[in-house]
């Protein structure tokens, strides 16, 4: 059984970037964008009432405040307000949530701020406080062994460890920086197999040739790449094929 969650609404105005009534019809899971890396109100709110017409569990999508650097960029923010910046970020969009008569069902960091918080403990802990700051216990979305999903337990959250389809892996189970050759997978034939495999206990080959194993309850497919709904179709189908049940996590 495996949960399939993309980032979507990762667009601001005019611009749009992912295809989400497409990839609406194909994943159980929603990151949806809250305004800091990507999102406006009118964005948020039309991913909000897709997603509960289709029955698709809404996240929280949180980022460091880096529009103009679509949330990858490294940044130093002060605890204090790291947790008031992520229960902000939540906060608005269970506002669109309920109103589509869903809700806000959990948490994931994006980008520079997930990246850092594999890692980092304070800004882990900064994460979680913000979690719990919007008034819930929400689960979080964090990359197996990472500090994040550490102090998700600590705080008596449920942690729920997620794996990548389309990025390249280090042999420490980390994610290859996006500032390094190879760091993105973008055959589809080859994205669709480390799919299979992560899901049914295979795990992936890291870039430099060892075999890892990935604990992995959620799979991210990618929304911002070129044919990602297409390619995200696909990755259904053959876990489908491959006895996989696709199910959000609880």
């Amino acid at each position: 059984m495996i949960d399939l969650n993309a980032d979507l609404g990762e667009g601001f105005g005019r611009w749009t970037l992912t295809d989400d009534e497409a990839l609406l019809s194909v994943v159980t899971s929603a990151n949806v964008a809250c305004g800091f890396h990507a999102g406006d109100p009118v964005t948020m709110r039309r991913v909000c009432e897709l997603a509960a017409e289709r029955g698709v569990r809404i996240g929280a999508q949180v980022s460091y405040r880096d529009l103009a650097g679509f949330g990858r960029r490294a940044m130093d923010v002060p605890p204090d307000e790291l947790a008031a910046e992520v229960a902000y970020q939540i906060g608005a969009l269970e506002v669109f949530a309920r109103a589509a008569g869903s809700r806000v069902a959990y948490v994931k960091p994006h980008g520079a701020l997930y990246n850092r918080t594999v890692d980092d403990a304070e800004q882990a802990a900064a994460v979680v406080a913000g979690v719990r700051m919007a008034g819930g216990d929400l689960p979080v979305l964090g990359l197996p062994g990472s500090e994040l999903l550490a102090e998700a337990e600590s705080a008596q959250l449920v942690p729920i460890p997620e794996a990548f389809a389309d990025r390249a892996y280090t042999v420490h189970g980390t994610l290859v920086s996006r500032r390094e050759p190879g760091a993105v997978i973008h055959d589809p034939d080859e994205v669709v197999a480390r799919s299979v495999a992560m899901a049914t206990g295979g795990g992936v080959t890291a870039l430099t040739g060892e075999r890892i194993p990935v604990e992995a309850r959620s799979l991210c497919l990618h929304g911002d790449t070129p044919g990602a709904a297409e390619l995200a179709g696909r990755v259904r189908a053959q876990l489908l094929r491959a006895g996989v049940k696709l199910e959000a996590f609880a």
